[in-house]
């Protein structure tokens, strides 16, 4: 039998000097999650990465660890569409909430009968024969611990953009979008409420009512409304309309709530971080008698 050639399985030659063999033997590589983003933290300061970079690396390391659960819209806060309303309530709703997919039900909002992209409902006007129940989507579920990686791995390979997440016995708990999921690698995505201060903070809508930023001056609304906001404390004094309609709610405003004040109505159509980003308004409407 031939004689293995000599050198076959020896391992490749260690090029490593004897100050990096001293250098790795001194400082091992990061074992642990921590220890990893510390080195990302290293690496920035010794200008070998950036500090967009640092960011989505960590993303990218915190990202393996959690679940659908963590990043979800709890089912307190899902708009949904009823199937069994009319068309124009329905098209009412999506103008209000400006969402480009929306779970549909149909009894309970616990069942859960497909997604309703709102982009379909521009069918209904050439063809307004066709049921909104034809325009559904399949309506894909996940569990909460469903890990995000793989989620969106999913998301990317199925093309869907929406999944409804489920709890340990099956209920609704909430929903998740790619863009959920991507926001923990990137940082908050713009969407279409999220617009430069450059370009305005009062913005006219087709139903006569009005999109106004919760950081626009208090000054500027009541210029542009003709009314004289000013909260009912004369000590307490505030910036911004998001400021002053908070503090007379007495709470921290959550999306879809109403609230009248100085002779306005006040939506919140939007919020981020505790904070208003966006209100429908419109002048309130006397009373009849």
């Amino acid at each position: 039998m031939a004689e293995p050639i000599h050198g076959r399985f020896v391992d490749k030659e260690d090029k490593r000097s004897l100050l990096q063999k001293i250098a790795e033997f001194i400082h091992p590589g990061p074992d642990s999650t921590a220890e990893l983003i510390e080195t990302l933290v290293e690496a920035q300061e010794n200008n070998l990465i950036g500090a967009e970079s640092r960011l989505m690396l960590e993303g990218v390391i915190r990202m393996a660890d959690m679940t659908a659960g963590d990043v979800m819209v709890p089912a307190t806060r899902m708009d949904m569409l009823d199937i069994t309303l009319d068309i124009d309530q329905q098209l009412n709703q999506v103008i209000d909430t400006a969402h480009s997919r929306f779970p549909v039900f149909e009894g309970l909002q616990e069942n859960i009968i497909g997604i309703l992209m709102a982009k379909d409902l521009l069918k209904l006007q050439r063809a307004p024969e066709l049921n909104i129940r034809a325009l559904l989507r399949p309506a894909v579920f996940v569990p909460e611990s469903k890990g995000l990686n793989d989620l969106l791995r999913d998301f990317r390979g199925t093309r869907n953009h929406l999944a409804i997440v489920i709890d340990e016995f099956g209920r609704v708990a909430g929903l998740i979008t790619i863009e959920d999921v991507l926001e923990q690698i990137v940082g908050e995505i713009e969407d279409e409420f999220d617009i430069a201060e450059d370009e305005g903070d009062i913005f006219g809508l087709p139903d006569r009512t009005y999109r106004v930023s919760g950081d626009t001056p208090i000054d500027r609304v009541n210029d542009a409304f003709s009314v004289s906001l000013e909260g009912q404390d004369p000590d307490d004094h505030f910036e911004t309309i998001g400021g002053l309609i908070a503090h007379e709610m007495g709470h921290v405003p959550k999306k879809g709530e109403k609230f009248s004040w100085g002779g306005l109505d006040f939506v919140v159509l939007h919020t981020k971080g505790g904070a208003v980003k966006w209100f429908k308004v419109s002048p309130t409407k006397p009373t009849s008698r």
